[in-house]
């Protein structure tokens, strides 16, 4: 039997091509997102759920489960960009990132483990970031949220190895999605002392993903992982630049590092 697997945030971007190229190699796959009626997709079943909304999550897990008795594979995509100088970030921009980003995938862990238990089989894969690894100006929000997500991650592996259940993160870098029109850019005044530098953060930002590669490379690493025996608990993918810069910031000194970033931040 094929394996049902489950994608947050199916409608678009790297979670589309997740569901496509998995509904293509024979899986069963139902993807999330908060108004289906917006998309024609009819190759794979999308849901209506608002990561943040608790009830959202509980409907859609049991209509998967009241339809195939069993969720095989997790794949925590949903998520949201947020740019801005932390300084000028309202709490209510922060903890709305916050909210998408880690809590709310959380939540759907949560809802997925029992049944992943009782089958003694499971894989939860977390879309992550490789701004997890390290935080870009003005991009704080976003690259902390999605750090603490790769957390999470790290410690469920270790608590669900006992029922079988792998826990993945895979941290992409910039790919060619609508990204930047969902995005939470915090609005500044003309008086604003980051003004200028947070212009050229948001053109660097919008130039990087719209030069980026197909997200169809995630989704055939993600393909490779749920057919893994022995799946890694970390994965990078991306440019090689970015990936690279993992590395450069374990080797390089800490003012000569933040120096590059800074001016990436604005190329």
């Amino acid at each position: 039997m094929s394996k049902v697997v489950l994608v947050t945030g199916a409608s678009s971007g790297i979670g589309r091509s997740i569901s496509l190229f998995l509904t293509n190699k024979g899986f069963k796959v139902y993807g999330t997102c908060r108004d289906p009626k917006k998309y024609s997709i009819n190759e794979y079943e999308l849901l209506k759920c608002d990561i943040n909304s608790s009830d959202e999550i509980k409907e859609a897990v049991d209509h998967i489960l009241s339809n195939e008795s069993t969720i095989d594979v997790l794949i925590n995509n949903a998520g949201i960009g947020i740019t801005g100088p932390i300084e000028e970030t309202s709490d209510e921009e922060i903890k709305s990132a916050f909210q998408t980003n880690l809590f709310g995938p959380i939540e759907m862990i949560k809802k997925c483990i029992p049944t992943m238990r009782k089958n003694k089989s499971g894989l939860i894969i977390n879309i992550t970031s490789i701004l997890g690894y390290f935080g870009i100006p003005y991009r704080g929000i976003y690259c902390s949220s999605k750090s603490s997500l790769e957390i999470i991650g790290e410690v469920l592996s270790m608590e669900l190895k006992k029922f079988n259940i792998n826990v993945v993160n895979v941290a992409p870098g910039d790919f060619k999605t609508d990204i930047a029109s969902r995005r939470i850019d915090v609005k500044l005044d003309n008086s604003s002392f980051y003004k200028e530098d947070y212009k050229k953060s948001i053109n660097s930002a919008n130039k990087h993903v719209n030069e980026a590669g197909s997200p169809d490379e995630v989704a055939i690493l993600i393909y490779k992982i749920i057919n893994s025996k022995s799946p890694k608990i970390h994965y990078l993918v991306g440019r090689f630049i970015q990936k690279f810069s993992i590395i450069l910031k374990n080797i390089l000194p800490d003012r000569l590092y933040e120096k590059i970033l800074l001016k990436y931040s604005k190329n």
